[in-house]
């Protein structure tokens, strides 16, 4: 490798094509893909589930399986061709000069062996590093990951870690041979908002110290903003366009970018005014990829005749430097007009109060060693006095990070789980003490979920139709199966779904349209109160617009009330009118959407929505980056929840945060903010986001 020039790329793919073969046939998942990473660059490459993201990253690696193929183009490493290269040669580059992180950490990390032991492997298999200097090296790496008691760490199996510690292991693991190239697959994707900024932080941070070069795969616009310099968009696999971060983001030279940017609540958007827009059509599979562009069938540009007569190369934007695009039309499109909605809709009423929870508390006991059922119990405190109401027609959010409480308190609700104490009441029946099975069929039909994976919620043997007429059948809706397969079509006219998706299979469906599937079951006995819990995390962001468009249309036309369980603050700004922001089973803040995004703030909340990655170059933002883990809900800290993470702490006198849970103060407009600050102390907070103008 000596003979290679600094000068030149790190990594260079020319004309890539890669194909998957099948008994029946050839499916090309990649085709005419070029992409060039400088040294010290750190490319971001974004697009759709299924436009051949990871198919690049894995034939990077050359690690495509069995039967995935490169059959055209070059893939060079610091001038050398990697497709040409033997397994041995192979061998001595991967995990030394290129290294992977992939999504799932747990899937890189042996859980029978010890953290300590499975980073030291490295430096001892590529470099011949002795056992003792390796140890050093280790302990060195856990340090820099900011994690803390690095010895505890290396001691530890991989199951003692949290999926952000876990996720921070896997990086020191990768980052321990020094590479020239890593490659990040949706390392964050799992991860807490919180969490996930710390990530950055970090990667960013360890690529300035190392020079590492860096392909970084996501389909978050605002993450790759943050961590790249430049970005390459993938439609359908093919390089769409690609560019530096700024021209892209602020120039966009293809449909397909434009369209993926108004499908994404960037913080102008408005739910009324401003709604987010679905890109229309589906993702063609790749043995039917239209003749010509294969985005013409979904794009607002498409000429007949032109669009789709012949193949479509890559070409340089005039005016920028190393700006591509695969459009025919980049210089006859009006890119500044402003998007207009097809129709401004109307501010949905809100009526009355349909769901109150007074001082509702729900513990577990446990037993204190959870490997032996014997000995002394231990409570877990997952939500501590819960107060709040819902009105019909309105949309609160709930928002905080994993184990704050957020699905406790929905089985709760549910019925899935009683309550230990308080109140809860809807539409002025009493139900925390009432499981779901001794429940109305009424009381359970006005009730409903959504929930954040629709793949476990559908009976794979059966048909979508069968399954939402069963839910019929359930709350006695319709007098015979003719009325209930009407009944039925009729909801899947509501979700927005052909007719013919009755009849068939969950497996046939893709991730949105089997999430459209559980939203038309959840409104089939007319629900009043819908509980989504992460219901759009999982899906890609065009669908992502689509469903949520979906859920506010029937919303408006049902008046339901809509609970919306998000760690997603971006969306929660979007769509919801009032915002709960819960931390270790407590409410520490409730107001309107407008009163928890603007000063003051819980100092939690201050930290969550800095955290917030918005893809927007005009957006500027404050950093906080929260230190430590949220604490044990069975072994929480004294005083306030928040006080071992909080910043501002050092401003209360004494030691009130450590000494008493603060009481909940009551701002204007119902604002309120669970916090021993003063009120000249809140009163006197930066804001989090500074944009532009006012007119954003």
């Amino acid at each position: 490798m000596s003979d290679w020039d600094p000068s030149q790329p790190i990594l260079e793919i020319e004309n890539l094509s890669i194909s998957f073969f099948t008994r029946l046939r050839e499916i090309p998942a990649v085709m005419d893909f070029s992409c060039t990473v400088l040294p010290g660059e750190a490319m971001g490459l974004v697009g759709e589930s299924g436009c051949g993201k990871s198919t690049v990253a894995l034939a990077v690696m050359r690690d495509l399986g069995v039967n995935g193929r490169i059959v055209g183009g070059s893939i060079k490493f610091k001038g050398r061709d990697l497709t040409n290269m033997s397994m041995e040669e192979l061998r001595k580059i991967r995990g030394s000069e290129i290294a992977m992180i992939y999504q799932e950490p747990m899937a890189s990390l042996n859980p029978a062996m010890k953290i300590g032991r499975q980073l030291m492997e490295v430096p001892m298999i590529h470099r011949g590093m002795a056992a003792g200097e390796a140890r050093a090296l280790a302990r060195q790496l856990v340090a820099d990951v900011r994690l803390p008691d690095p010895d505890r760490i290396l001691d530890a199996y991989p199951h003692q870690l949290s999926g952000g510690q876990q996720q921070r292991i896997v990086i020191a693991m990768a980052l321990m041979s020094k590479p020239a190239l890593l490659i990040l697959d949706e390392p964050t994707t799992a991860l807490d908002v919180t969490v996930e900024a710390g990530i950055v932080d970090l990667v960013n941070e360890l690529a300035e110290k190392t020079g590492t070069s860096m392909l970084f795969i996501s389909h978050n616009l605002g993450l790759v903003r943050e961590v790249c310099n430049r970005i390459t968009v993938m439609y359908s696999g093919e390089a769409v366009e690609t560019g530096a971060i700024d021209d892209v983001f602020n120039r966009m030279r293809h449909p397909y970018t434009q369209a993926l940017f108004r499908a994404i609540p960037l913080p102008g958007a408005d739910k009324n005014a401003r709604p987010l827009r679905a890109i229309p059509g589906n993702f063609p599979l790749p043995h039917e990829r239209p003749p010509g562009c294969n985005f013409g069938p979904r794009c607002d540009y498409f000429q007949q005749g032109r669009c789709d007569a012949a193949e479509i190369a890559m070409h340089p934007v005039p005016g920028d430097e190393r700006h591509d695009t695969r459009c025919l039309r980049p210089s006859e499109i009006d890119w500044e007009a402003l998007w207009k909605a097809d129709s401004t809709r109307a501010r949905g009423e809100i009526g009355e109060v349909v769901l109150r929870m007074e001082d509702v508390r729900k513990y577990y006991e446990v037993a204190a060693s959870s490997l032996f059922s014997g000995g002394d119990t231990k409570v877990v405190k997952a939500n501590e006095t819960l107060s709040f109401e819902a009105r019909a027609g309105e949309t609160l959010a709930i928002v905080g990070e994993s184990g704050c409480g957020k699905s406790t308190f929905a089985k709760v609700l549910m019925g899935l789980e009683t309550a230990t104490g308080g109140k809860i009441r809807l539409f002025d029946e009493n139900v925390q003490s009432t499981p779901i099975q001794a429940r109305n069929a009424d009381t359970v039909s006005t009730l409903q979920m959504v929930f954040q994976n629709p793949f476990d919620t559908l009976n794979p043997s059966m048909t979508v139709g069968r399954q939402i007429i069963r839910a019929l059948e359930i709350f006695g809706i319709g007098k015979n199966d003719g009325e209930r397969r009407q009944r039925m079509l009729e909801l899947l006219d509501l979700v927005k779904l052909p007719r013919e998706f009755g009849d068939r299979m969950p497996r046939q469906l893709s991730g949105g349209q089997k999430q459209r599937v559980g939203i038309a079951r959840a409104f089939a006995g007319d629900a009043k109160v819908v509980i989504a819990d992460e219901p759009v995390s999982a899906l890609d962001v065009s669908v992502q617009a689509a469903v949520t468009e979906l859920l506010m249309d029937i919303q408006r036309k049902n008046q339901t009330t809509l609970l919306f369980i998000s760690h997603d603050l971006s969306i929660v700004r979007y769509l919801s009118d009032r915002v709960m922001v819960m931390y270790l089973g407590h409410v520490v803040e409730i107001g309107t959407t407008d009163q928890v995004f603007a000063p003051p703030y819980h100092p939690y909340t201050e930290a969550l929505l800095s955290a917030v990655p918005i893809a927007d170059t005009k957006v500027t933002k404050r950093r906080i980056v929260l230190e430590g883990d949220i604490p044990s809900a069975m072994n929480p800290p004294p005083g306030c929840p928040f006080q071992t993470r909080c910043q501002w702490k050092s401003q209360v006198p004494g030691n009130l945060c450590e000494q008493a849970v603060p009481p909940m103060v009551d701002l204007e407009g119902g604002h309120q903010i669970k916090c021993h600050l003063s009120r000249q102390q809140l009163a006197g907070m930066e804001p989090v986001f500074r944009f532009p103008d006012a007119a954003e």
